[in-house]
């Protein structure tokens, strides 16, 4: 057997600690892009020579989603689609073991983990297939898609006549992982035929009692920018004077309560409130949690909003009549162990159109995947 030199050896080692360094640098130039094109040239020219490596430098990439905001993340996933496809069509191996491992460490990044099992699909569909069952409850909401779609499957190939228990039990498993409303919608009807009622409010975590104020002047879109006194202070006792001009039959405005029994969780403005056009609202909930936690509160409205959480602005969007749908706008927000206080501004313009009369919003509370999170039954 032929022996390497020493020399040749220390050729070998720091060739391959110069290709992990460069790997590194070329991550980090990645990583620092940012919008209005800033690190751009770096970034681009960095995705060019990383995509050109070998399929083993995939893990090392995929690790790097975990700090890298979205557009540098277009960047990664590009090097590693580039990687990936020129090895399969030149049917060179990936990694795959080690991207089994990468998608059963569920600490890993969720989008990273998505794409490393993509490419395990591509590449051992059968291996692939056999981890589905374990993502349920996942963190990763596209994996749990794939394993909600997979319990689907196998309830529907079951027939009720004969196994409707069995049936009954397999669809229920499903609507525990279920967070897409297509999904959910899907596995309702038939539990509901299996004498099953769902609460979709509370599989998806919508705040549905609120305390709410208005209408203040937004005449000329000129109120989303004013501070009214909502803003400096949530005081459900108080009451406002209608200098705004827009309730004349009343000297002032205070807060009242409004519920929605919508199982999605719509608040309805024009039919809870008189719908002057030109104005704005705020409404005010509580949320009681058992412990200081991360969460997303996920928005749908088709007006202006502002969205505070105990007194800190998270978001903002000046924008009137764009189409609506459930889970709009995510936004993180941090919980405090108690009473957190969550204040939405919603905003109308003076557009007459038939299509720019919705007045209306819906918010609920899920962690990263969508999964429901529920406030502290003890409301302490």
């Amino acid at each position: 057997m032929q022996r390497l030199s020493l020399a040749a050896i220390l050729v070998v080692a720091c060739g391959s600690m110069a290709s992990a360094a460069d790997t590194q640098t070329l991550l980090a130039q990645i990583c620092n892009v940012q919008k209005q094109g800033v690190g751009n040239v770096p970034a681009s020219r960095a995705l060019r020579e990383l995509a050109g490596q070998d399929p083993n430098v995939i893990p090392e990439i995929l690790e790097a989603f975990e700090d890298a905001n979205p557009l540098a993340t277009n960047y990664l996933r590009s090097a590693v689609e580039t990687i990936a496809d020129r090895a399969i069509t030149n049917d060179k191996p990936l990694p795959k073991e080690t991207l089994i491992k990468f998608i059963e460490d569920k600490q890993n990044n969720p989008q990273a983990r998505s794409l490393a099992y993509d490419l395990l699909q591509r590449t051992d569909a059968e291996t692939a297939e056999e981890l589905v069952p374990e993502f349920l409850l996942d963190p990763s909401a596209e994996l749990r898609r794939i394993s909600v779609a997979a319990r689907i499957a196998d309830a529907k190939k079951i027939d009720p006549k004969t196994s409707a228990d069995q049936a009954k039990t397999v669809y229920e498993e499903a609507l525990s992982g279920a967070v897409d409303r297509d999904q959910v919608e899907e596995i309702v009807g038939p539990l509901k035929e299996f004498g099953v009622e769902v609460d979709l409010q509370r599989h998806f975590g919508f705040l549905t009692d609120w305390k709410v104020v208005g209408p203040f002047e937004n005449r000329g879109g000129d109120g989303f920018d004013v501070v009214y006194p909502p803003e400096k202070e949530v005081d459900i006792d108080a009451e406002y004077p209608t200098e705004y001009d827009l309730n004349y039959d009343q000297p002032t405005v205070k807060w009242q309560p409004v519920s929605t029994d919508d199982d999605y969780g719509i608040v309805d403005i024009r039919k809870d409130l008189t719908n002057w056009k030109g104005s704005c609202i705020y409404a005010v909930t509580e949320f009681v949690s058992e412990a200081p936690q991360t969460v997303q509160l996920r928005l749908g409205t088709p007006n202006a909003w502002k969205l505070w959480v105990n007194g800190e602005e998270l978001f903002a969007r000046e924008e009137y009549h764009r189409s609506t749908r459930m889970d709009q706008y995510l936004v993180s927000a941090d919980f405090k162990a108690g009473r957190n206080v969550i204040l939405l501004k919603i905003c109308q313009n003076e557009q007459t159109q038939d299509w720019a009369q919705n007045y209306q919003f819906q918010i609920r509370v899920s962690d990263g995947a969508g999964s429901a999170i529920l406030p502290s039954a003890s409301g302490k």
